[in-house]
């Protein structure tokens, strides 16, 4: 089974909030024949679009294929929150790459969220964007660990855009029974995904690339150049970007041997009304302390966007909405009886140590994926920093590149079970908050 094709229909996106609120774009024609490019990027996400956009306007003949449609996949479903940092902590990536390259790392990071603010201001994008994003946590040993890492940033960093928060103050922001403390960082911020994500498609087309939807990849030839063959055409690059993130399936075994897809969903409720306030008193995101985390947002037409729950299998429950409402009624119990409109799933893509998998597959095929939950800005930046690898420019790639990359163990064939019983492990861990 396909991920392409296990939980949506060809062509068309999920039935998500996202789907029902964003301006589409007109189709993009499918390839046809054959066609000659200086560069074939496959995957059409932030990844793909970026490295598309941001070759366009630096003269390269870009063509871009994707197998459904435009931020079909985790960009267009995902839960809009642009986060700091990278998604491993500083002082993990410290003890893993050294300082030197930990604090590179630290300001990569910080330039992926300016990226994204810039496209965003550049491309005139009505996404909705908000300042803002609250960690929340669960027990006092959390909020101790969450104020000394605030304060390992604001020292060795110099970021002073983070407030520890104590438990009033998170309670003044999220009234949450559950919540006990945490920080807030109005660095960070929140965004609509797939309205960014269509206006990376649109600027990326103005400015040059040219975009075929529902034109997947059967085959790659790879030699001096790179033939990308379709059902009903093909492409020859001098180089290929592969930007598949959780749909890469069979396409490169090298990288599916570290990057693993797996499923996360979110609901969005009726409008809330008077509710709003019991949920937000202030239209930032949170994201929880949970292993398996909860994470949520007011919408512009005051929904509770809430995301919960992870599966590791192929196909999606037969009930989202009925999966996303326990963790979400856990976190407001008052809202046990709300209306939930919309219910979707998304497959995202993780790697061992949660750092996006950036590498040179030889000399003219190159691939970044694996975001693992941290992509809105990552993802995005990721495909400047290939364009920029492809212009001769490479320190920024390089360095994302040197990030060690365990395989999962048991391969891509034993990677998803062995997940589960580990994942199954940490979901235990969470409910008995350990």
């Amino acid at each position: 089974m396909n991920l392409l094709d296990a939980n949506d229909r060809k062509g068309h996106y999920p039935d998500s909030w996202y789907a029902a609120t964003a301006q589409p774009l007109a189709p993009f024609a499918p390839l046809t024949g054959d066609r000659v490019a200086d560069v074939c990027v496959i995957g059409g996400g932030f990844t793909g679009l970026s490295t598309a956009l941001h070759l366009a306007e630096r003269g390269f003949d870009v063509v871009l294929l994707e197998a459904h449609r435009v931020s079909f996949g985790a960009s267009g479903r995902n839960g809009g929150q642009l986060g700091s940092g990278q998604r491993m902590e500083q002082d993990g990536l410290e003890r893993l790459v050294g300082q030197d390259d930990a604090s590179k790392l630290w300001h990569l990071a910080e330039d992926s969220k300016d990226l994204v603010k810039d496209l965003i201001a550049k491309h005139n994008i009505n996404c909705h964007y908000k300042p803002g994003i609250a960690h929340a946590c669960f027990s006092a040993k959390e909020v101790r660990e969450e104020h000394a890492y605030a304060h390992h940033l604001q020292t060795r960093y110099g970021y002073n855009q983070i407030e520890t928060l104590e438990r009033d103050a998170l309670q003044a922001i999220c009234p949450s029974p559950k919540y006990v403390g945490g920080s807030l960082d109005m660095g960070a911020g929140h965004l609509h995904p797939l309205a960014f994500a269509l206006g990376l498609a649109e600027a990326a087309a103005e400015a040059g690339a040219t975009i075929h939807e529902t034109s997947r990849v059967t085959q790659i030839e790879r030699g001096a150049k790179v033939t990308v063959k379709t059902e009903t055409g093909q492409v020859t690059a001098d180089h290929l970007v592969l930007a598949c993130n959780g749909y890469l399936g069979d396409l490169e075994p090298k990288v599916a041997g570290r990057v693993m897809p797996i499923n996360n969903f979110i609901a969005a409720t009726e409008p809330l009304g008077d509710d709003v306030a019991k949920v937000l008193e202030r239209d930032v995101a949170v994201a929880d302390t949970k292993f398996v985390i909860n994470y949520f947002r007011l919408s512009h037409d005051n929904r509770l966007l809430f995301g919960g729950g992870e599966s590791y299998g192929y196909t999606f429950p037969s009930d989202i909405a009925a999966t996303v409402r326990k963790p979400m009624v856990e976190i407001f119990p008052h809202l046990k009886d709300i209306g939930i409109d919309y219910a979707w799933g998304g497959t995202l893509a993780i790697t061992m140590k949660r750092m996006p998998y950036l590498r040179r597959l030889g000399s003219n095929v190159i691939t970044a994926s694996g975001y693992s939950g941290h992509g809105v800005g990552t993802a995005t930046h990721a495909g400047q920093l290939i364009a920029l690898a492809l212009s001769g420019e490479v320190e920024g790639f390089d360095t994302m590149a040197r990030v060690p990359a365990a395989p999962f163990p048991g391969g891509p064939r034993m990677r998803s079970p062995l997940l589960a019983l580990a994942m199954t492990w940490y979901a235990l861990r969470d409910r008995l908050g350990v």
